[in-house]
């Protein structure tokens, strides 16, 4: 089992809206430092900066972030923007400003639990033997926060439609 739970860490976007709701006159802007190279490898490359005030000369915080198309969770579809988000992300806490007591975001330490726990991964044996819907949604959730839900997208529309009779 991982040894820290996921729920002690807050999600970027819970920063980015206690951010805005403390300094209002503050700034995130982002900058696509994407080559023409890393398109055509599907990765992707986003910096990001943190200003509380509009009119600061220098940021508070940087960060920098890098996604590649086709991996786990959002990655499947929106790498890009999830980059954006995992640099501006980056870029508060190095500003200091956490809306939890970790620095790390419960996005990266999901990740960082996917390689760390295999008792945390999902299996089609576990799919099956969900015995109802509330199950195979507790399960689908635990398989989302994994990384194992695209894996098993066809086991888990399987068993939903068994399920349902």
């Amino acid at each position: 089992m991982a040894r820290f739970n996921l729920a002690d860490y807050a999600t970027v976007q819970e920063r980015i809206e206690a951010f805005w709701k403390k300094y209002p006159d503050g700034a995130i802007v982002t900058r696509d430092l994407t080559t023409d190279a890393d398109r055509e490898r599907k990765q992707w490359r986003v910096y990001a900066e943190v200003y509380f005030t509009f009119d600061e000369v220098r940021p508070r915080g940087t960060g920098l972030a890098f996604e590649i198309d086709g991996g786990a969770g959002a990655n499947m579809t929106s790498a890009y923007e999830n980059a954006e988000t995992s640099a501006i992300g980056r870029a508060l806490a190095t500003a200091n400003f956490t809306t939890s007591k970790n620095r790390a975001s419960r996005t990266e330490m999901a990740k960082a639990q996917r390689g760390a726990a295999p008792e945390a991964q999902i299996t089609a044996i576990d799919v099956q033997n969900a015995a109802n819907l509330d199950e195979l949604n507790n399960l689908w959730s635990r398989a989302v926060d994994s990384g194992d839900s695209t894996k098993l997208i066809a086991e888990f529309t399987a068993r939903k439609k068994a399920l349902n009779g």
